[in-house]
């Protein structure tokens, strides 16, 4: 069981990625997807996480309007488009499979989740 996530780097502010996490060993259609991020000296922050079925998402306060999550099953891979970054987004990123069945339900509460991703850098510098 394995979660991968790509897509990292280093850009400038302004700029936008695209954070994607490819899992293997388990199909994703009964797990909700979450994204979290750790700065250095700070605490794990939930950034956005979708449900199961698709039809609900979640964005901390600090993301929402720059960031969008989603998901493809048939390819097994979820998805982090950030835009409009800023230095303060900085951060390891990781992503995280929670399984709940088929749910409109999700949370970024990292307790919940089962699967994690090794991390990917995101570096937001001019």
């Amino acid at each position: 069981l394995q979660l991968v996530e790509s897509g990292g780097g280093l850009v400038q502010p302004g700029g936008s990625l695209r954070l994607s996490c490819a899992v293997s060993g388990f199909t994703l259609d009964y797990y909700a997807i979450g994204w979290f991020r750790q700065a250095p000296g700070k605490e794990r922050e939930g950034v956005s996480c979708i449900s199961s079925r698709g039809d609900s998402t979640y964005y901390s306060d600090s993301t929402k309007g720059r960031f969008t999550v989603s998901r493809d099953n048939a390819k097994n891979t979820m998805y982090l488009q950030m835009n409009s970054l800023k230095p303060e987004d900085t951060a390891v990123y990781y992503c995280a499979a929670d399984f709940t069945g088929l749910s409109d339900r999700c949370t970024v509460v990292a307790g919940t989740y089962d699967y994690w991703g090794q991390g990917t850098q995101v570096t937001v510098s001019s």
